[in-house]
C-alpha cells in the first residue's frame, strides 16, 4: 500500500480543526451511538469505540458525559449521515462524511466550499471506488510477518500489515475492526496503539508540491472543517514536507 498509514494521517491531519469543533463532532458522534444503540458501552461496541476514540483525542469527559446524558433524555435530534465526493484542487480526491438534522443546508455548506475552493462536488460514487473502507491499527514493533501469522491464526480476514520505521500497519476490512483489535489486544498485551479506527484509505496518493496548489487544498479542507456537520474528510492528498 505504499507508505506506512501514520504517514498518511499526518498528511490528512495537517488542517484539524479547533478543539471547540472537535468536541462538538465527537458529541455529536456519541450521542448518536448512544440513541441508536444504547447508554451502556459495555453493551454497545459503537459508543465504546466512539469513547476510547474521543479520550484518546482528549476530548474531556464532560463532554462524553453530556452527550450520553442527552441521548439518555430523549435528546430531540434526529440526525442523518450524509456523503460527498468530489475532486479538491491538484485533482485530489475527497470524501466528506456528514452528520445533519438539515440535509438541504448540509449540502448547501459543502457545495459552497467546493465552488469556492477551485473543486468539484460529484455524485455518489464519483472518487468512492478509490479508497478502501478499511480497520487501521499503527503501533510499535519490528517483526510484521509475525504479526500477520498470529492474525491469520486468529481467522482475522486482515488485508497488510506493513512495517516502516518501527511502526507496524495493519490493515483489515472494516467490518473486521472488533475481531482485529481483540486479536492484536490478546496476544500484544502492553501494546498501545498509536492508532486504532475505522477510516477510507486511498488506494493512491496524489502528491502536492505546488506552493499555490497547497495553499488552495488548505483553505479548501479548512472550509469543509468550518461546516458544523462535517464530520471527517478523507482524501488522497500527500503534501511535500516542508
Amino acid at each position: 500500500m505504499g507508505r506506512a498509514y501514520q504517514n498518511k494521517k499526518e498528511s490528512m491531519a495537517k488542517t484539524a480543526g479547533q478543539k471547540t469543533r472537535i468536541y462538538s463532532r465527537y458529541g455529536k458522534e456519541i450521542y448518536v451511538c448512544a440513541k441508536n444503540g444504547g447508554f451502556d458501552p459495555d453493551g454497545n461496541l459503537s459508543l465504546r469505540h466512539m469513547i476510547a476514540k474521543a479520550k484518546k483525542d482528549q476530548v474531556p469527559a464532560h463532554v462524553i458525559e453530556r452527550a450520553i446524558e442527552k441521548a439518555r433524555g430523549g435528546g430531540g435530534e434526529d440526525y442523518e449521515t450524509a456523503r460527498y465526493e468530489g475532486f479538491g484542487p491538484g485533482g485530489i480526491m475527497v470524501i466528506v462524511d456528514c452528520l445533519t438534522d438539515n440535509v438541504k443546508r448540509t449540502f448547501t455548506e459543502v457545495r459552497q466550499a467546493f465552488v469556492k475552493n477551485a473543486a468539484k462536488l460529484g455524485g455518489p460514487g464519483t472518487v468512492g471506488h478509490m479508497f478502501e473502507h478499511q480497520a487501521v491499527f499503527v503501533f510499535k514493533g519490528n517483526n510484521e510477518e509475525e504479526v500477520l501469522e498470529m492474525l491469520m491464526m486468529a481467522d482475522v480476514d486482515v488485508t497488510d500489515v506493513e512495517l516502516e520505521d518501527g511502526m507496524i500497519n495493519v490493515y483489515a476490512p472494516h467490518t473486521e475492526f472488533y475481531k482485529t483489535k481483540t486479536a492484536l489486544t490478546e496476544a500484544l498485551a502492553d501494546t498501545e496503539f498509536v492508532v486504532e479506527e475505522i477510516t477510507f484509505v486511498p488506494q493512491t496518493m496524489a502528491d502536492l508540491s505546488d506552493p499555490e496548489e497547497v495553499a488552495q487544498f488548505e483553505q479548501f479542507i479548512a472550509a469543509l472543517e468550518d461546516c458544523d456537520d462535517v464530520q471527517n474528510v478523507y482524501h488522497n492528498a500527500e503534501l511535500a514536507e516542508e
